[in-house]
């Protein structure tokens, strides 16, 4: 155990380091009054990169150090936004004096594996996923494994799970996720961007995931739909509350999204894991990504152009880097919530 907490004290380190770094670049580079800079998720960062390149106002730069490192860049002011793919709790909330979080995009989490002579659309299920992630399944032929993919030949091989060891909105996801579907998991581990995970190794990034599993016979790992893209990696179907077995296509994500006609939660803090069971195509591990922004901020106008047409004409953008459009109401809140940002 002392070994472990070596190794997550260095990678705060590290993260801490690479996150100075980029806010320290950004700082410095020579830029227009008006120009927005932002850092956080990289989840969000293919999106936000594409808006950058059409957006026809500010010039728009952002670094993606990680929802953690976002969420800590626009409480120091060191950016004019922040993004973040889990909600601020109530200390972020405190220690950002006078933020909003805006819900912006709609994407889901991958489980991409590495499995020898497995294809693609291996079958898993929620509880399946927590036991891997407790440690409490050791290989892949696994008879709870076994039992839901017949017809597959699963090796005797290791199952290494791998998670992001920086602050994380994917994590968040992943094990709010895990949450819902596992007491077991709730009760011993919860839900957050930086979760104690009991078995396993630690990657920085979505890119530091990716290439771990890439060279990790037997690995499994959560990371967002667009780097299990890009990286050409097997995905898993996963089972949803309708008892389907289903891809994070455009489809099975949109069809999450659908399930949101309600808005129960505060401070746009909204989850859309293991959504209702009738939404039968849905994909089961989806998520929000949110924009943060000061609500008094010399940068308000410039702010409230770019955020407004990301929520609106910015959304055609998506789905070709497998984000979906925020369903109506949620939309509709975001602005709302936008209109609060001044100077």
């Amino acid at each position: 155990m002392r070994t472990r907490s070596l190794i997550g004290l260095l990678a705060v380190a590290v993260l801490a380091g690479t996150a100075l770094t980029a806010w320290t670049s950004l700082a410095g580079a020579s830029r227009n009054a008006g120009d927005l800079r932002g850092a956080g998720s990289t989840f969000v960062f293919p999106l936000v990169s594409k808006w950058s390149t059409v957006y026809k106002g500010s010039n728009v730069s952002y670094s993606p150090i990680g929802s953690g490192g976002g969420i800590a860049a626009i409480t120091n002011r060191t950016v004019d936004f922040g993004a973040s793919d889990a909600p601020l709790s109530k200390d972020q909330f405190s220690q950002c004096k006078g933020c909003v979080q805006i819900p912006w995009a709609f994407s889901a989490t991958s489980i991409p594996y590495n499995v020898n002579g497995v294809g693609y659309g291996l079958k898993l299920t929620g509880p399946i996923l927590a036991d891997i992630y407790m440690g409490n399944i050791a290989k892949w032929n696994n008879p709870k494994i076994k039992a839901i993919n017949p017809g597959v030949k699963l090796p005797d091989q290791k199952v290494v799970p791998i998670f992001r060891s920086d602050g994380s909105g994917t994590t968040y996801n992943f094990t709010d996720y895990l949450s819902h579907v596992s007491k077991r998991w709730k009760s011993k581990y919860g839900k957050g961007t930086q979760v104690n995970f009991p078995a396993g190794v630690g990657a920085r990034g979505s890119s530091g995931v990716a290439g771990a599993l890439a060279r990790t016979p037997g690995g499994i790992t959560y990371v967002d739909v667009a780097y299990s893209l890009k990286n050409r990696f097997k995905i898993a179907k996963v089972k949803n509350r309708a008892g389907k077995f289903q891809l994070p296509g455009i489809v099975q994500i949109r069809a999450a999204a659908k399930s949101i006609t309600k808005l129960r939660a505060s401070q746009n803090a909204y989850t859309a894991v293991d959504p209702n069971p009738r939404q039968t195509k849905a994909y089961p591990i989806c998520t929000f990504t949110w924009v943060i922004v000061p609500l008094k901020t010399d940068k308000a106008p410039e702010l409230k152009k770019f955020i407004d047409w990301a929520l609106t004409k910015g959304q055609s953008y998506g789905p070709k880097l497998r984000f979906v459009e925020l369903p109506k109401i949620v939309q509709t809140a975001a602005r709302k919530s936008l209109g609060r940002v001044h100077r």
